[in-house]
């Protein structure tokens, strides 16, 4: 199932990307200086697919710790609520050997010859 999504989703979505970075591979200068744009102490040039596909990844990646973060509640209660199941399996496994042990007694006492009431 998860081949068939790649290539009904995946596989357009690749050819989208290529087609856009070849439509603007021409390079363009890139600011980080608001207070004088006529002369930027810090600026680059890069393809405008470069600046796209960053903008992208840094969103991916926003997104991806927000709801990393936001998913922190349903983590604790998994976490908590496999602690307790196991602590009770184990209680339960507890009383059932426990339970064995009694019954051999039993059958213990009451000899080989005789049968348990």
């Amino acid at each position: 199932m998860s081949r068939i999504l790649w290539w009904l989703v995946g596989v357009p979505v690749g050819i989208v990307l290529v087609a856009l970075a070849v439509a603007n591979r021409a390079p363009v200068k890139l600011s980080l200086d608001p207070f004088r744009p006529d002369a930027p102490a810090l600026s680059v040039e890069l393809p405008l697919y470069l600046i796209f596909f960053a903008v992208l990844m840094i969103g991916v990646v926003i997104g991806g710790v927000a709801v990393w973060l936001n998913q922190g509640r349903h983590r604790r209660s998994e976490r908590r609520l496999r602690a307790e199941t196991e602590r009770l399996l184990g209680e339960r496994e507890a009383s059932a050997e426990r339970d064995r042990e009694a019954r051999r007694a039993a059958l213990a006492l009451s000899g080989p010859g005789r049968r348990a009431a």
